[in-house]
C-alpha cells in the first residue's frame, strides 16, 4: 500500500503522542506501508512548525530528520491544478498521483471535500483506521 499523508498530518503524528494521526503513521511503518512525501511538503511542515509553533531552527531540523526516517522523498514531474479553494494543497495531489498511492491522509477540508483523485481516497486518519479495524 502506498500513502501519502499531508502536513497536518505529519505534524499531528509527530507532535502529540496517541493521537490518530500517529497511530495510523506508526502502523504504516510496522507493516511496511510505502509513506511518500515531497520537499514542498516537508518545506510547508518546517514553515508551519517556525511561524505557528515557533520552534527553534534545531528543533525542526531534529522534528524533520525523524519524519524523513520513514518517508520515501520524491519529486513529482506533473503539475496539477484542482484544489481550487487552496492550490498549495495541489502538492499533496501531485506526490501521490506520481506515485499512484491509494491513501492521502488529510485533516484538511479542501482536500477531504474532493474525497478522491484519480483513484486515489482522500480520507481522515480515523475513517482510515475504522476501514483497518474492520478488515480484522
Amino acid at each position: 500500500m502506498r500513502v501519502v499523508p499531508d502536513t497536518n498530518i505529519l505534524i499531528s503524528g509527530t507532535l502529540w503522542d496517541g493521537s490518530v494521526a500517529q497511530k495510523v503513521l506508526y502502523h504504516f511503518v510496522e507493516t511496511d506501508v510505502e509513506i511518500f512525501s515531497t520537499g514542498a511538503i516537508l518545506a510547508e511542515m518546517e514553515r508551519v512548525l517556525l511561524t505557528e509553533f515557533e520552534y527553534s531552527k534545531e528543533k525542526i531540523d531534529y522534528i524533520i530528520g525523524k519524519v524523513s526516517l520513514f518517508l520515501k522523498l520524491i519529486e513529482p514531474k506533473r503539475k496539477i491544478v484542482v484544489v481550487k479553494d487552496d492550490p498549495d494543497d495541489d502538492k499533496v495531489i501531485e506526490c501521490a498521483a506520481e506515485i499512484a498511492a491509494d491513501y492521502i491522509l488529510s485533516y484538511d477540508n479542501h482536500l477531504l471535500k474532493l474525497k478522491e483523485f484519480e483513484g486515489i481516497k482522500i480520507v481522515k486518519p480515523e475513517v482510515f483506521l475504522h476501514a483497518l479495524r474492520q478488515k480484522k
